[in-house]
């Protein structure tokens, strides 16, 4: 049975309306530890209590799975910024998701490219299925 803090081994899928975000069911499994943040607190929330072996699907209405847009998610970076972060002659083009190393250095986040100037890039921070319904689809293959 999945409790707090099991360590589970998981095939998983996550889609939007557009499709899928994250699906491990073609690939090797995934293996998370819950509560470690790596799903969201309303996906794990649905993992408690299944058994081992256990295959489904939940359907989470808009903005449950991942919070609802932000509009101060979306931010312009300065060219002279992001060629100091990355590689100085990157071309940047809308729907590119690019990668930036948190304030701390220990992990990064990722940000899509929605508009562009001469001077700036703007990218969106919000998970890409903020807002929008989710289906989470799940086979758990082990729980510890």
């Amino acid at each position: 049975m999945v409790q707090p803090g099991s360590f589970l081994t998981l095939h998983y899928r996550l889609a939007g309306p557009a499709g899928d975000i994250i699906n491990t069911f073609t690939d090797k499994p995934a293996t998370l530890s819950l509560g470690a943040g790596e799903l969201s607190p309303a996906v794990e929330q649905r993992l408690l209590g299944l058994a081992e072996g256990t295959h489904t699907t939940f359907d989470l209405p808009a903005g449950e799975a991942f919070g609802e847009r932000n509009p101060e998610m979306q931010q312009w970076v300065a060219r002279t910024l992001l060629a100091q972060l990355g590689d100085p002659d990157e071309q940047y083009a809308v729907g590119d998701v690019v990668q930036f190393p948190t304030p701390d250095g220990t992990g990064s986040y990722a940000g899509a490219v929605i508009a562009l100037s001469d001077s700036a890039v703007q990218f969106d921070f919000n998970h890409p299925l903020a807002g929008q319904p989710v289906t989470f689809e799940v086979r758990l293959i082990g729980v510890l």
